[in-house]
């Protein structure tokens, strides 16, 4: 450990003129393949080599070690991608709604006729339902069918909500 600090202190002393090339093969369609060369510093063509010596545990403990050591993570682009695709599952639209008696209005005897043809409810339960608003009339229905039963109470002068 003390030799590769050693050498890492040496090489960051040397002057940048020691930078050394790599050669990449770059392909192209109409073209042969020409040779692209890139400058690399020793440090970073010894930091290379070492990783292409290691095996994959010791590179996943290297990982984690400067982690770590720098207070990142090396998490994949990929997730950042899949990230968005959970939220609109989760914001998708509601299939089940709770129709809500909010406020009677003037005409409570249509209003009771409406909810007792909408729901299986008596004359009492019906009335009870009226006089006390803020009640689900109806629990857990389709989109469709809570607007068809909103509409009507609506026109019976209810004012109704869908939760």
């Amino acid at each position: 450990m003390a030799e590769e600090k050693n050498d890492a202190i040496e090489t960051a002393e040397e002057p940048a003129a020691a930078e050394t090339t790599e050669t990449k093969k770059e392909d192209t369609k109409d073209e042969p393949k020409e040779e692209k060369k890139v400058k690399m510093s020793k440090n970073v063509e010894k930091i290379i080599e070492a990783i292409e010596t290691m095996t994959v545990l010791e590179m996943a403990d290297l990982v984690k070690a400067l982690e770590d050591k720098f207070g990142v993570t090396a998490a994949a682009p990929v997730a950042m991608a899949a990230m968005p695709a959970a939220a609109a599952e989760a914001a998708e639209e509601k299939t089940e709604f709770d129709v809500v008696l909010a406020e009677t209005g003037e005409k409570k005897f249509q209003v009771v006729k409406v909810i007792r043809q909408v729901t299986d409810l008596g004359l009492k339960e019906a009335k009870d339902l009226v006089d006390n608003p803020g009640q689900v009339v109806k629990k857990e229905v389709s989109k469709a069918e809570a607007e068809e039963v909103k509409k009507k109470l609506e026109e019976a002068g209810a004012k109704v909500e869908l939760k």
